[in-house]
């Protein structure tokens, strides 16, 4: 496999100029976050020049698409799913090119995964089995970058909120005292998903008290009160397995990233899916990719341009090739 392409960053480029990025409307002042108003109606005027760019390259690319991709990019992936799936996917690629909609790290892994410390990478979908390895090999886990993450995994694994603390890296002892970083067993880095931290276990009553009977499940990048206040919490891969098994007429209220709980409400159309955020999460980072961007990196490497070129330095790529074969060995 060849080169790897992201479409999610301005770095330098070749050939023609990249498409203006759009900036998500939530943080766009005097905007409001009505998700009607600026997502349920998606560009499709670009449809058949990107159809028609990606026939042309056949078996030369591959596109993949992370789930909180808007609609009319992530129809034209070839491979659809949360970051551990995407990897597999990534590693297993047979095409020249990868063009992977999605967010800069997800494209450095493919990169490293594509071709030693001893560490090991976890998502939302394999944090359990990667504690339990970690837990393996030493008395105490540094789990980063989410907090929330390591937090909700360590406690459904049986460990106490009081043996787990979090690292502030730009405090002395990270904020703590030694006392305390001896007893833990679990340190949480000092960090979160922007689109995950807004949700609020005021909103799950909100949603409770408006849809009688509904279902709540929230990813585990949320906090620990809305976990807890949760029916379920789930990985993106977990929560579409969860909607789609469950029975015909099943209402769900969703705490994650819009754009794929709005897919799940179109497509499960014998299940109600709204998310728990009646303001809207946008993955602001995803939201950056349009139709355009898409458009241009396939037209370019018809062209035999390779744009926004992701590249893992070798010395990087050596650490972390061990940590990512054992993310993909870990479910």
């Amino acid at each position: 496999m060849g080169n790897l392409v992201s479409i999610s960053d301005s770095s330098t480029l070749i050939g023609t100029d990249q498409p203006p990025t759009l900036r998500a409307p939530e943080i766009e002042a005097g905007v409001g976050c009505d998700f009607d108003s600026y997502l349920l109606v998606p560009d499709n005027a670009l449809d058949d020049r990107i159809a028609a760019a990606k026939a042309r390259l056949g078996q030369n690319v591959v596109i993949l698409g992370h789930h909180y991709q808007r609609d009319e990019v992530i129809k034209f992936a070839d491979f659809r799913g949360d970051s551990l799936k995407l990897s597999f996917q990534a590693a297993q690629a047979e095409g020249r090119y990868i063009v992977f909609c999605g967010v800069h790290f997800m494209a450095e892994s493919a990169d490293i995964l594509r071709r030693e410390h001893g560490g090991s990478v976890c998502t939302s979908s394999n944090a359990a089995a990667v504690m339990n390895w970690a837990f393996e090999s030493g008395e105490k886990v540094l789990f980063l970058p989410d907090e929330h993450l390591g937090r909700n995994t360590g406690f459904r694994m049986g460990i106490p909120l009081e043996q787990m603390i979090v690292w502030d890296p730009y405090q002395e002892y990270g904020g703590n005292t030694p006392e305390a970083i001896r007893n833990a067993r679990v340190i949480l880095w000092k960090g979160y998903c922007s689109v995950h931290q807004r949700f609020t276990p005021q909103q799950v009553e909100r949603v409770r008290r408006e849809h009688p009977g509904i279902r709540v499940i929230a990813h585990p990048e949320c906090r620990f009160e809305v976990a807890q206040a949760a029916d379920q919490i789930g990985s993106t891969e977990g929560i579409i397995k969860a909607i789609e098994a469950s029975p015909a007429g099943t209402e769900w209220a969703v705490g994650t990233e819009i754009h794929l709980v709005n897919r799940l409400g179109k497509e499960l159309r014998n299940h109600k899916v709204i998310s728990l955020d009646p303001s809207v999460c946008v993955c602001t980072t995803m939201f950056r990719i349009t139709p355009q961007h898409l458009l241009w990196a396939l037209e370019n490497l018809g062209e035999g341009n390779v744009v926004n070129r992701i590249s893992v330095d070798e010395r990087t790529r050596h650490h972390a090739r061990l940590a990512l074969d054992r993310m993909l060995s870990l479910r």
